[in-house]
């Protein structure tokens, strides 16, 4: 597979300033030069070097494209294989007409996420480096970019390598003692271990307590925007999206399906779903609502119940506050401009008060205290700028957990003094499952099962 040349578009599609096709392979330069004519011959250019000129279809001569070609010659390219980019006008149909010349050459359609499989699989990157650029590419905050950047550039694949290598070293002397018992010192070995053992298992704990901050900043927080009809949940899916995106008017039942929105809170991303009232209706357009609302307070992880300050609670409201239970919740209190009706104490009696906020939504009040809240839920203290390295991906915390289990084992088997070379297995087992994470000992389905979750052109 890897001395097919491919190609496909990098650029998304539809109008745009330019639109850039890539071409990785080892006959990417000789087969864009049939189609490519400039002043310069592609197979003369010297590498990283930047050719104009007009895309030409061979069999007519008709001029198809202007465009810019780069040549990057291997190994110093992304697949360290010869890359050529073509940057085209973007638009569909001079890049459709670039990709049907391209493949009536001697060049395949790449796979998804074919050029960075061949990154990984050439040795540029390992695959957590490889799973980090689909994080890059989905990041939805500027801190979630800046994790995935990092682990782009191996900061988690340094953390487990060093892991591995006392591994390494601990299997080492175990090796030695099990092939020259007469020197070994039961005693010292069983210490050696279970001292390495300890070491490795801190560090593991220490990159697993990063996995719910991870996940979150990975993937955003599922946050649902539950409360009685015209309560004010459209008008704050508005204020945290900063734009009209729902539509409000005094009419309750107004919304009648679930809104989503992604804003991002304090560098936290937020997949706000705005659902409709929560109520007994006999309109059967509004019950369809209604379940799909009850459905999204199921799956959010955080829920942001509104009530009203200028109305008491309702049957429907208390009957949501019992759902919701011990839920990850924070109460908000809107309309605190308008006289009070609601009874605060029934409220405080279900939810602590740092779990109350109090809010005038219309006029933008208060929402510097629900932010504060937000963060305070999922973010225990103040999130190390310095120390990027978060375990997001399901995958690594799998494998993580699992290294720690073998680790477990084989310290606790010392304790029980079982013979060295059964507390050799556990450890290797460890050791094998770090290396999991970076690709060392993967088999090729679970490759291509990752690399399948990639855009096409990446």
């Amino acid at each position: 597979m890897t001395h097919d040349t491919i190609a496909a578009i990098s650029t998304a599609v539809g109008e745009g300033g330019i639109a850039v096709i890539r071409v990785s392979g080892p006959e990417s330069v000789p087969q864009v030069e049939r189609i490519f004519k400039s002043k310069t011959k592609l197979t003369d250019a010297a590498t990283h070097t930047v050719h104009y000129g007009f895309i030409v279809d061979p069999d007519s001569g008709e001029r198809i494209e202007e465009v810019l070609v780069t040549v990057m010659r291997a190994p110093r390219s992304f697949t360290m294989e010869d890359v050529v980019e073509i940057s085209s006008h973007g638009g569909v149909i001079s890049v459709k007409k670039i990709m049907d010349l391209l493949l009536q050459l001697e060049i395949r359609l790449a796979e998804p996420g074919e050029f960075t499989k061949r990154a990984f699989l050439n040795g540029r990157i390992d695959l957590s480096q490889a799973e980090a650029v689909i994080d890059l590419i989905r990041s939805k905050s500027d801190r979630a970019f800046s994790i995935a950047l990092k682990q782009v550039g191996g900061t988690l694949s340094r953390r487990i390598r060093e892991l591995r290598h006392t591994l390494i070293e601990t299997m080492a002397h175990i090796e030695v003692n099990i092939d020259y018992p007469e020197h070994d010192v039961e005693s010292l070995t069983s210490a050696f271990i279970r001292e390495k053992c300890q070491a490795v298992m801190a560090e593991i704990e220490h990159l697993l307590k990063t996995a719910n901050e991870g996940r979150i900043l990975r993937e955003g927080i599922v946050t649902a925007i539950v409360g009685r009809p015209n309560v004010g949940k459209s008008s704050l899916l508005n204020a945290l999206a900063q734009e009209s995106r729902a539509i409000v008017t005094d009419i309750p039942g107004t919304t009648r399906d679930v809104i989503e929105e992604f804003v991002t809170i304090n560098g936290i991303p937020l997949k706000l779903l705005d659902t409709a009232g929560i109520r007994e209706t006999a309109d059967v357009v509004e019950q369809i609502g209604v379940e799909r609302s009850r459905s999204a307070l199921q799956e959010a992880d955080l829920i942001l119940l509104v009530l009203n300050h200028n109305e008491p609670l309702n049957e429907d409201e208390i009957k949501l506050i019992e759902q919701i239970g011990s839920r990850q919740v924070i109460v908000i209190i809107n309309k605190m401009d308008l006289p009070q009706k609601l009874d605060l104490d029934t409220v405080r009696a279900h939810f602590n008060d740092d779990r109350i906020v109090q809010m005038t939504i219309a006029e933008q009040k208060g929402m510097d205290d629900l932010e504060r809240a937000i963060s305070s839920i999922f973010f225990s203290g103040k999130v190390e700028s310095n120390d990027l390295t978060y375990v997001s991906n399901v995958r690594h915390i799998a494998l993580l957990k699992k290294a720690h289990r073998s680790l477990q084992d084989a310290y606790e088997a010392t304790e029980q003094h079982i013979p060295i070379d059964m507390i050799q297995i556990d450890v290797r087992s460890a050791w094998e499952s770090l290396g999991e994470i970076i690709g060392d000992a993967v088999g090729d389905s679970l490759i291509d099962q990752i690399f399948s979750q990639f855009c096409l052109g990446k």
